[in-house]
């Protein structure tokens, strides 16, 4: 008998973009797996400030085929990672400063194999999956920044 996992049938658990707040203990859950020994979380949230200026307010938008293209995301890190799970959520809309804008969650047999995967998969997320930020600054500027 060998102790290698057997593949998990469909190891993206969760993709979505949503208006409303995220929840940390949802992502979690939607990775747990009998045979994962390591979970790895990321958690974004918006901060009061970017490049030395204070940021007063913030909202994301996305493209109509977001979930679609977060979707993609996960499959190609499901592909290069061992993963019992993969789950990630990103918020759309008007945040205030605090709030969680994204939460990606990874579950693989060893804790080298989630991180790495959990690291792929934000980064990867804010490259290449359509939301955009728009930042309104404290001294009244304002900023676009491409694919969160």
């Amino acid at each position: 008998m060998s102790d290698v996992p057997v593949p998990a049938a469909d190891p993206i658990r969760l993709a979505r973009v949503q208006d409303a707040p995220l929840s940390v203990d949802e992502v979690l859950a939607a990775v747990g797996d009998p045979a994962a020994g390591g979970v790895a979380l990321f958690v974004g949230t918006v901060r009061d400030h970017d490049h030395a200026r204070a940021v007063r307010a913030l909202s994301y938008s996305a493209h109509p085929s977001v979930e679609n293209e977060l979707r993609t995301v996960l499959g190609k890190v499901a592909a290069d990672f061992p993963v019992r799970g993969l789950a990630a959520v990103h918020r759309v809309g008007d945040l205030a400063i605090g709030d969680l804008a994204v939460v990606v969650a990874a579950s693989c047999p060893h804790r080298a194999e989630a991180f790495a995967a959990c690291r792929r998969l934000i980064d990867d997320l804010k490259a290449q999956v359509p939301i955009w930020k728009h930042q309104q600054f404290a001294d009244g500027g304002d900023e676009w920044v491409g694919a969160c």
